[in-house]
């Protein structure tokens, strides 16, 4: 099986409820897989799933998980010890974030209760740093302060301080491409960073459940993800009350807390990640995808910059049209490409085309997805897509895209990509 079908199966038992997007799984190939990974991350315990799926951001605050012992409330002082070793060799299959066992799952959930307000934790459940069933360490369950349940949860990790996937989770989420209420990000003197999303459940609304989350992470690796609804449980129960019960100061104040330092000093080092894949180190595909649309006189009016990736919003006065752009190299030939790229069209240098007109996968009412996929015979692939929408969750704002099947054509075939081939 080739790495973007085991991505995509890997994802389908992931994330509950979440459907991947098979076209952009493999279009995106290890560099995008990791970050999904990384977003899509769910930790089960005790048979309920409490849904880490990042939406691109983490942070840390500066304080209790850095410092020495303290109460639930307290706040212990900064000791900011020297990162500790880093592993090459990835964990074990079959126990991620297994330590020795010495918290157990009862102290879990005994340090969520210490922390919460006021109020009744119910539907405790909690996985300790031993292995088992529940898979990730942290606690779970149903919290009410008298104004409606809500579900919340914990989840401990290690990571690669360093890493590419945790910078993605370290940054805010694009407005442009994610529908979202509020987000912060901070970066603390001592390195540590933090940051609060408050967001939906489902990033189209189709349902009213809110998801907020704070994320640390600490310059030793330490990731404290913290998770609430605004419902009695993150999918399929209808909401309890307007809003999640925790602010963001009391998210903060709960993932900074120093009550998980011994959790997850027992939990093994993080491996080192690989370097993320690119076109070329160093350069962004942005510039060449702004002046191949300038080519056709329409407004743009949002763009954005991922390196190997890149969107522009046009709108001509009919409405918004998100147009994205990914270049990859040294792309080889077999399993899952060959299958993308069977009955494509052959240019006279060898380039394959092919096109692709489907409705959008994202949620969007009444969403088009047009899509052109190339592959060259250096192996540089230039995906672009189009749609009738400002991003793939919003509704339609107009029949179709705004640049033609041809236009787009022309974008993907364009010889200026070659300054991505290895």
């Amino acid at each position: 099986m080739s790495f973007e079908d085991e991505l995509g199966e890997a994802l389908r038992q992931a994330g509950d409820g979440f459907t991947p997007d098979r076209q952009a799984l493999v279009a995106a190939g290890e560099r995008r897989g990791r970050r999904l990974v990384v977003r899509r991350r769910a930790a089960v315990i005790g048979g309920s799933v409490l849904g880490l799926a990042l939406v691109g951001s983490a942070g840390a605050f500066a304080g209790g998980l850095l410092g020495g012992s303290g109460g639930a409330r307290g706040s212990g002082t900064v000791d900011v010890a020297a990162p500790p070793a880093l592993s090459s060799t990835p964990p074990a299959k079959g126990a991620p974030g297994s330590g020795t066992g010495a918290v157990s799952d009862e102290q879990m959930v005994t340090w969520l209760k210490q922390l919460l307000p006021d109020g009744q934790l119910t539907e405790a459940k909690g996985h300790g740093t031993g292995p088992g069933p529940g898979g990730m360490t942290g606690v779970s369950g149903v919290w009410d302060d008298g104004k409606g349940k809500a579900a919340v949860g914990v989840s401990l990790n290690r990571v690669d301080p360093n890493g590419a996937s945790t910078a993605e989770m370290l940054t805010c989420p694009d407005k442009n491409k994610f529908d979202y209420d509020g987000c912060t990000s901070e970066t603390l003197a001592d390195g540590s960073k933090v940051m609060v999303y408050q967001g939906y459940e489902y990033p189209d609304r189709r349902v009213p459940t809110k998801s907020w989350r704070a994320t640390l992470v600490t310059p030793q690796g330490y990731q404290v993800d913290v998770q609430e609804w605004n419902a009695p449980a993150e999918k399929d129960e209808p909401v309890s009350r307007p809003n999640p019960p925790l602010e963001p100061a009391r998210l903060k104040s709960i993932a900074h807390s120093p009550l998980w330092r011994r959790a997850l000093e027992d939990l093994p080092a993080a491996h080192l990640e690989s370097p993320r894949s690119a076109p070329r180190p160093g350069t962004s595909v942005a510039p060449v995808l702004d002046g191949l649309l300038a080519g056709y006189g329409i407004p743009v009016v949002a763009k954005g910059d991922e390196g190997a990736s890149a969107y522009a919003v046009l709108d001509d006065g009919k409405g918004t049209s998100m147009v994205t752009v990914e270049v990859q190299s040294g792309r080889k030939s077999g399993g899952a490409v060959d299958s993308l790229f069977a009955g494509a069209t052959v240019m006279p240098d060898g380039t394959k085309v092919v096109t692709r007109q489907t409705p959008g996968e994202k949620g969007g009412k009444n969403v088009v997805w047009w899509n052109v996929d190339t592959l060259r015979p250096n192996g540089t692939r230039v995906i672009v897509s189009a749609f009738n929408s400002k991003n793939q969750e919003s509704d339609a704002t107009r029949k179709d895209p705004a640049l033609t099947m041809a236009q787009l054509k022309e974008v993907a075939t364009s010889d200026r990509w070659a300054l991505y081939a290895e």
